[in-house]
């Protein structure tokens, strides 16, 4: 699960439309080393979770380590991404590098499974564990080919990185930003490592191939068309249509749309199946506040799968802080409220809550299953000084639902988050 993912597109949108530009980018290059960047992101991570039905963290655990329904892990991460300049001349080359350090602070047997950090035998986590990786890149005009050890965000292709350490793949990747506003990408990946593991292979990927293409109509509309082939699991198409509409001063309406159809592979499942799953979100701004509604529905033969494509494949309105919402036949509705303090003089400060219910899903059999989520989060930016853009959040969930969701279905999440980003170069 990721949290806030309609902002996320928004912001990746707006993001790339201000980089596509006509001219060459090759041309203007300075050099490998001249145009090269060295960045360090320092997260510390804080994470309890009560299972009040006596569940356990199994996804992430050897076995049941959990037996009183109990996980709770503090530790330390450190993320530096490496990123050349490309050579001049009209092709031009570089190097893409990143190295990955996950430090346990604070952890236990009977307490471990949730912070995703490696496991032995006996259900410990490790003291330490780390990873690192790197990638060559060829640029031919607003063109980039890139190929080796990765992390990606693409709609039916994203790496997860909701935890201490991010996921990483190893695969190549074409960008294309030729026309102002488009951006097609295309791609093939053969493994992907989990964020609690260091093996490069752990995810077990066969291989996948991803290809599509975003376009900024206007600085206010986008719209984009993806899909994927997991090899022996599932096919995937993607479609997404953002709209903003601006209304009085200091006020808009912004419209978001994400629809996924899968396609599962008999080989794996057993039987052809499918699944549709779709979220439309409206959300008004007025100021420093901000108020959304979004419904999510899913129907088809089962529900909505991912993960074996990259931990953060689900680019829906009701995928938020633990769960998605992604049942068989499920349908969910959210209430958000989101206030920037800025406005009222504390510049970097922001709160925001919200509830989302789900209703009708099926489950072992069982229809009409309900659950529902509520998230607080509390976000503070350093504006200035030495510690400048160091941001310290804290999250917390409550969920609950019907017993046909299984004893891990009922629970309160709390996360505490201070990163620290630091530019070298």
């Amino acid at each position: 699960m990721q949290v806030m993912k309609w902002s996320v597109i928004a912001l990746a949108v707006a993001a790339g439309t201000t980089q596509m530009a006509m001219a060459s980018s090759q041309s203007e290059s300075k050099g490998f080393v001249e145009d090269s960047s060295l960045n360090i992101l320092s997260r510390n991570l804080y994470i309890n979770r009560d299972f009040h039905r006596g569940g356990d963290a199994t996804n992430y655990s050897n076995s049941s380590d959990n037996p009183k329904g109990y996980t709770e892990e503090w530790g330390q991460g450190f993320i530096s991404t490496f990123e050349s300049g490309f050579t001049q001349g009209t092709v031009g080359f570089g190097v893409d590098a990143y190295g990955l350090l996950g430090l346990k602070l604070d952890s236990g047997k009977g307490r471990a499974g949730i912070l995703e950090m490696p496991q032995g035998s006996d259900g410990r986590s490790q003291d330490d564990f780390s990873e690192a990786g790197g990638a060559v890149k060829v640029r031919v005009s607003n063109t980039v080919l890139k190929y080796g050890n990765q992390f990606t965000a693409l709609p039916v292709f994203s790496t997860d990185d909701s935890r201490l350490l991010p996921e990483a793949t190893t695969g190549t990747l074409l960008t294309i930003n030729e026309i102002e506003g488009l951006e097609i990408n295309a791609g093939r990946f053969t493994s992907l490592n989990q964020q609690w593991q260091t093996d490069r292979d752990s995810g077990e990927m066969k291989s996948i191939n991803v290809y599509g293409a975003s376009y900024s109509f206007t600085d206010d509309l986008s719209a984009a068309v993806y899909a994927s082939d997991l090899e022996d699991t599932f096919k995937k198409k993607y479609a997404n249509i953002n709209y903003n509409l601006g209304l009085a001063d200091e006020q808009s309406l912004n419209f978001d749309f994400n629809i996924y159809k899968t396609d599962y592979d008999k080989k794996a499942y057993g039987s052809s199946l499918d699944n549709t799953i779709w979220s439309l979100a409206a959300a008004y701004s007025m100021g420093a506040h901000t108020f959304t509604l979004a419904h999510q529905r899913s129907s088809g033969d089962k529900g909505y799968e991912y993960g074996a494509d990259g931990g953060g494949t689900i680019w829906l309105a009701n995928s938020v802080q633990v769960r998605d919402f992604n049942a068989e036949d499920e349908t969910s509705w959210q209430a958000r409220y989101d206030i920037d303090m800025s406005t009222f003089g504390v510049p970097g400060l922001s709160f925001m809550a919200r509830y989302i219910s789900g209703d009708d899903a099926k489950v072992g059999g069982e229809t009409g299953v309900s659950r529902w989520e509520r998230n607080l989060e509390a976000k503070y930016v350093v504006q200035e000084g030495v510690a400048k853009d160091l941001s310290l959040r804290v999250r917390q969930a409550t969920v609950r639902s019907d017993q046909a969701f299984g004893s891990d279905n009922d629970l309160e999440d709390v996360r505490l988050i201070v990163e620290y980003p630091l530019s070298i170069l």
